[in-house]
């Protein structure tokens, strides 16, 4: 038997090479190929996670002061806001980024530290379809719905209504003593073997949850009263029964009861008392609508959020704040206008309205601090260096410049400058390397448009010939 294969090492030895980043005391590019956020992301540069809060500081102590921390019991309380760039160099300024960090701070407590617990309430961001698709009222209140669904606010709120319910049965009950965590908590209550282990009878929490004074006017039919047709076999509601429930609902007046008025109710009675819409990308709505169908989606609007018969409207429960690119105001004027949208929530006016968050274009300042966030994610080790290494100070200043101070652009400028630099082996990147990398690629272009153009005309020949 020879065992001496054991002991023997082979002639070649493997290299180890630096990785690729490495020479930088970088794990990776730290900035994203395609910077434009997607909150469904793993990857913290492309979903929000890597965040420089300091760039947006303004626009968010307006945002708070205006809406968040407002009494959703004043009657007066904004429930149509906008967050409208100012500047025309195209998308990327930071609005989604900004939007996603909002949701993640309000739905960490619900909203209740930001208002010193004047307010408790949910965020959930809404993103219209592209091509048309969500161009009609009804479409959006469907898209508003997914969204409400994904966000879980409607188990959160089941379980809220449970918990108050065993409390109100036993007052000697402390959740601490019963669940480790919020997760463990969540499973427990939704499983029928927590409560019989626990001596706990669901029906007379059902009972409890029932007798809460909002729920005395929704419908025999609604999901919640589910589980009292089978009260010894309790199988807990959950928020897959609101789902199939709503998908059954007419469309049109029913579904909008639904939205506007029973699931209102419902989260009344969990405890909340508002909601934060988010509207992402909201052109993509009158972007597709003719004159008329901006007026009716408009009207529409107003109806449930301030002069419907709708418990929204009563009580201002869901703030719709609309996220707007620079332009899209006109598209929307007219019909803001004729249906009253413009007197109860203005846009146009020029007296400056607190419902108007204006989003203004980054300085040279904002693009150190927006750079220095995104290597400092990705470094190695924490070392004292310049703190914009690999890059010099004015070579992010030039970025900055050449990207006319839009963030995206910045981001994606500093990606392809930082590959052609580990291409290159070069070890500083300095304000020379960033114009010479700006001419290569304008040249590229120039190429490309130039090779179409060839490509256009030598088409063009050949079909005359043909004819």
């Amino acid at each position: 038997m020879d065992i001496s294969k054991y002991s023997k090492r082979p002639k070649s030895e493997p290299v180890i090479n630096q990785g690729r980043y490495e020479q930088y005391n970088l794990k990776e590019n730290p900035f994203p190929s395609s910077p434009f956020v997607n909150p469904n992301s793993n990857d913290a540069r492309n979903n929000g996670e890597i965040y420089e809060p300091s760039i947006r500081e303004k626009e968010k102590e307006a945002i708070e002061e205006n809406f968040f921390k407002v009494p959703q019991s004043d009657p007066n309380h904004l429930r149509l806001g906008y967050i409208m760039d100012t500047s025309y160099i195209g998308r990327g300024n930071g609005k989604s980024a900004f939007l996603v960090n909002l949701q993640k701070k309000i739905n960490q407590d619900f909203g209740l530290s930001i208002s010193n617990e004047l307010n408790k309430c949910f965020a959930i961001i809404l993103v219209p379809e592209p091509g048309g698709k969500t161009k009609t009222f009804e479409s959006f209140i469907d898209l508003l719905f997914e969204r409400i669904f994904e966000s879980n606010v409607i188990d959160d709120s089941l379980l809220s209504l449970r918990l108050e319910g065993i409390i109100n049965l036993d007052q000697t009950f402390n959740p601490e003593e019963h669940f480790s965590d919020e997760n463990d908590f969540k499973n427990k209550l939704q499983s029928p073997n927590w409560y019989s282990e626990n001596n706990i009878d669901f029906r007379k929490i059902l009972q409890q949850i029932l007798s809460n004074r909002y729920l005395q006017n929704l419908p025999q039919d609604f999901p919640l009263f589910s589980s009292t047709s089978t009260p010894l076999l309790f199988q807990p509601v959950n928020q897959n029964d609101f789902k199939n429930y709503y998908q059954n609902l007419n469309r049109g007046k029913p579904r909008l009861e639904f939205i506007f008025s029973h699931l209102v109710t419902l989260f009344l009675a969990a405890g909340f008392n508002g909601a934060y819409i988010f509207v992402d990308d909201f052109e993509r709505v009158p972007d597709f609508q003719s004159e008329r169908q901006k007026r009716d989606f408009a009207l529409e609007l107003r109806t449930c959020l301030f002069d419907g018969l709708y418990t929204n409207a009563k009580v201002g429960f869901y703030n719709l704040i609309l996220v707007l690119h620079a332009g899209v105001p006109r598209l929307i004027q007219s019909a803001w206008e004729q249906s009253g949208l413009e007197q109860r929530s203005p846009i146009f006016s020029k007296v400056t309205s607190t419902n108007v968050i204006r989003f203004e274009k980054i300085n040279v300042d904002d693009a150190y601090s927006l750079i220095q966030k995104y290597l400092q994610a990705y470094r190695i080790a924490q070392v004292d260096i310049n703190i914009f290494s690999p890059f010099t100070q004015d070579a992010v200043a030039k970025i900055a410049e050449l990207s006319e101070f839009n963030a995206s652009k910045i981001l994606k400028m500093a990606y392809e400058v930082l590959e052609r630099a580990v291409n290159n082996k070069v070890e500083e990147i300095n304000f020379d390397f960033v114009l010479t990398i700006d001419e290569a690629t304008q040249q590229a272009e120039q190429r490309q448009v130039s090779g179409i153009s060839e490509a256009d005309t030598k088409d063009l020949m050949k079909e005359s010939e043909s004819i």
